[in-house]
Order: structure tokens, then sequence, then C-alpha cells
């Protein structure tokens, strides 16, 4: 009998080698490198198959499936493809197991619905099922050997199957623990075979770890075709998802949720929850960003204080703090807003992430008017993006951002010149540079 294999895997980009190293070579990382018991190869070769042109493969438009919940289709670019691989991380207690319990209620009253859990027993489901309602005809299969997984797939044939999770499933052929790098790569690659060849559509949800990304090798994120990445505070109302990869579709979709007594419900019109102010309040901007096709109003909030310390600390929460400390520079150098004995912090309300540097002219009004002591004139948003030199760059899709804006009764929107806009809907304040934008938004002169 041939013997197993050791190697040491990292579990952080999925490096492997013989021996074991402090730090990996792959990442840098210290500290994770893990044994990796590997089962050894029969030996036994597969016979080739024959080579196809591109031009005689039969491509098939396979309808996708919609999960019965808006807000993951958009995120999904339309419902589930026939066939494909998702992984769905996030923090425990976000609501991964409710939001997919609740796709496969709806889906299953017009297809085969198949869940796998790992984590709980079937009764514990059925408990989760009878709040959330609905959930009578979806199947489920209390089960971690993956072989067993795999077996129930090829013989029953779901549309739709979930697996939660897939750190829980282990092979007998692999000799590490269930969770281990091998295990988590070997039921991937295994699953991902079998949802082709069966053509089932396969949901994987992943555990994160603490810096939030998927537990287990970078191999994972790309075998799967979608990565789902489900974020907010289990303490806090809302959760929002986003697609970090997706080959059917964009990775620039947004979903939002709110979790309620009867299990989380979809937030067709985000703005009416992020887009509140409270008006006439110091330190407070309404921002409008684009995340894929929709225009979102977010509230940034910030706060200029005093500091004690030798430099100044610049926090922010939702915004990239390299974007932060270069705002708060330029304000410095070409508005005149004096931040450099000050410390500086800036949150995004509602627990938003913002990428796009359509928001800075908005995080730009709210720190000077924090600073100032003057409020944003009310009834007034902002988007365009800051250049080093202090003048203002136009943001992308202007006319739909201007739309929600005139949808949530804004009266004007303080944007780069060159915007397009209807006077009739929304009036558009041009300006050029950011001393103009702060002079504009706050009602102040040039010179503060």
């Amino acid at each position: 009998m041939a013997k197993a294999a050791v190697q040491f895997a990292c579990t952080d980009c999925g490096y492997s080698s013989g021996r074991w190293f402090g730090k990996c070579p792959g990442c840098g990382e210290f500290g994770t490198l893990v044994e990796d018991v590997l089962s050894a190869s029969s030996g036994a070769k597969a016979p080739p198959k024959p080579l196809l042109r591109l031009a005689d493969v039969q491509v098939e438009e396979a309808q996708r499936i919609s999960t019965g919940v808006p807000e993951l289709d958009r995120v999904l670019g339309g419902g589930l493809v026939p066939a494909s691989l998702v992984l769905v991380g996030g923090e425990p207690g976000v609501g991964k197991s409710t939001l997919l319990l609740t796709a496969l209620a709806a889906i299953s009253k017009e297809r085969r619905a198949l869940l796998v859990t790992g984590e709980e027993s079937s009764a514990q489901v059925k408990l989760r099922a009878q709040r959330l309602g609905g959930a009578e005809r979806v199947e489920i299969l209390a089960e971690t050997e993956l072989d067993n997984v795999l077996a129930t797939l090829e013989t029953e044939r779901p549309d739709v199957c979930v697996i939660d999770s897939v750190q829980t499933l282990y092979s007998r052929d692999v000799g590490s623990a269930p969770g281990s790098v091998g295990q988590v790569r070997e039921a991937a690659a295994r699953l991902l075979r079998a949802a082709k060849e069966a053509g089932v559509a396969t949901i994987l949800v992943g555990h994160v770890t603490k810096d939030g990304t998927v537990a287990g090798p970078r191999v994972l994120e790309h075998l799967v075709d979608c990565v789902l990445q489900f974020e907010g505070d289990r303490y806090h109302a809302h959760r929002v998802l986003r697609a970090v990869k997706n080959r059917f579709g964009s990775t620039n979709e947004l979903g939002v949720f709110e979790m309620t007594g009867a299990g989380l419900k979809g937030v067709p019109d985000p703005s009416e929850v992020f887009g509140r102010t409270a008006g006439s309040e110091a330190g407070s901007a309404v921002a409008c960003a684009l995340e894929g096709t929709r225009p979102i109003l977010l509230e940034i909030q910030a706060l200029v204080a005093p500091t004690d310390l030798a430099m100044p600390r610049r926090v922010a929460t939702g915004v990239d703090p390299k974007r932060l400390a270069m705002i708060v520079a330029v304000l410095g150098r070409h508005a005149r807003v004096a931040l450099g004995s000050a410390d500086v912090f800036v949150n995004v309300a509602g627990g938003v992430r913002i990428d796009e540097p359509g928001a800075d002219l908005a995080v730009a009004l709210a720190i000077a008017s924090a600073a100032r002591g003057v409020p944003v004139r009310e009834g007034h948003a902002a988007f365009g993006e800051i250049g080093l030199t202090g003048r203002l760059r136009p943001a992308a899709q202007a006319e739909r951002r201007l739309e929600e804006c005139a949808k949530l009764g804004l009266t004007a929107a303080i944007a780069p010149t060159g915007t397009p806009g209807d006077a009739k809907r929304i009036r558009v304040v041009a300006v050029d540079t950011l001393r103009e934008a702060v002079s504009a938004g706050l009602g102040t002169p040039d010179g503060g």
C-alpha cells in the first residue's frame, strides 16, 4: 500500500510545500502553514478525451433560476445559473442560513430544492423554517461525509442545492481533520465536478476569518463561479450583500436586507433608509453613490476635534482610509480648511462601505462642515471626484444620481461643472474646484 503524502499548506493563499516554513513564501504571512495529509494516487491513467473546435461546441441557453428574493437575484445578475457553484461568506450570525433557507422555500414551489446541513440537525432547521414559513417542500439531508453528499446529488439531481457549510464536509480519502485546507479543497473540487455533471446549481456557505475573508485556501474562491459576501453587524437590523466575483454578471451590484422577526426582508429603496439626515447638523452631508446600476443616497457623518497627539488621527468607517487622508490633505491645501492639528473621524451611516470615488465631494463637505461648525445647506446632496490639484471631476451616470436625489425630495445637488441635469426636477449647483464646492455647500465666502 502506498504511503500517504504529507504536505504543508497555507490557510491564506493555498501555497503548499513538502516542508514547513514559519513564514509562507507565497503571501508572507507567519504561522499560516498547517499539515495537510494527501491521499496516495492509485497510478491509473484516464484515457484522453477527444478535442473539439470552438465552432463545434453546442451552447444551450440555460434559463436562470429565480431565487424568489429580488435583492439576491440582483446581486447574482438575474438569478442562479444552472450547474453553477456559488460561495456565500459572512460573519457568524449575520443571516447566511436564514437568507438561503428563504430562497430555497421560494424555489421549492416550482423546482426541487435540497438543503445539506452539517452544522445543525434536521429538527433545528425545521424550527427556523417554521418561523420563516413556506419551506415545507424543501428537502433536507443532515450529512457531513462528502461521498454520501455526492451520491445523493448524483441520484436525486435537485435543481438547487445548498451546502451549509463546506467546512463541515470531510472525505475519508483525505487524512486531515474537517475544515482543514486539504478537506476544503477536496470538497470544493468534487462538488464543482458534481454540479457541472449533474446540472445542479450549488450554493456553498463558507466561514470567514478574523479579517473577513473566506476561511480556507484562496483556491476555494478561484474554483467557484460566484463569490458573495454578506456584510453587516448582527446587532443592527440592516445587512448588505455584494458580489466579490461573478462569472455571469456584474460585481458592482448591491443587495440590502433588513432583519425582522420573520427573517430577512429585502429593502427595495435603500436610499430611504441610509439617506435620512436630521437636518441643520454640522458634520453631516448626503452623498449619492452608485453601486452597480443602483444609485443610493447615504449620510456621511464627520467629526473634527482638537488632538493631543503629535500625529493627528484619520479614522474612517465605510470609507477607504487612504482616500480619507487624501481628501483631508486637499481640503487643507486648496480649500483653506485647516485640519493639521485636529483628529478627523468619518462614518457612513448604516454600516455601508463606499468604494467609488464619486462620494469624495460629500466626504469633503461633511469634514468642512464639522471643522467650521456650519451645517450643509438643507436639501442639498453632493457627488464628484476630487483631484490632488483641488479640481473636481464629473462622476459616472450623473443622470441616474440626480433622478434618485429628486425622487427623495432633495432640491439641489452640488456637482462638478459639466454634469448634465434636468432643471425642472432638481437644481444642479455646478462647481469647478473643491474650494467653490465648500463655499456653495456651506453658504460661506471662499475664505471661510
